[in-house]
């Protein structure tokens, strides 16, 4: 039983916590946060805050969060 405990944790640790959607995800945040300063440094007061927030509070959240279906399931 002992072994069978060890042999799923390092199956475990061997997956790598982020897949492809996570980092699509990081990725779209790291734009809108750039987007969001050059907004800021151009003097926009509407456009810079909602990029801004978008990034920072929604994006990288959400690129974190996520669980990407691991291959061959369905639903």
């Amino acid at each position: 039983m002992a072994q069978l405990k060890k042999v799923k944790a390092s199956r475990q640790s061997d997956e790598l916590p982020f897949g492809k959607k996570n980092w699509m995800i990081l990725g779209a945040a790291l734009v809108s946060i750039i987007l969001g300063f050059i907004a800021l440094a151009s003097g926009s007061i509407t456009l810079a805050p909602i990029l801004l927030v978008l990034g920072y509070c929604v994006l990288i959240p959400v690129g974190i969060m996520i669980k990407d279906k691991p291959a061959g399931t369905e639903g």
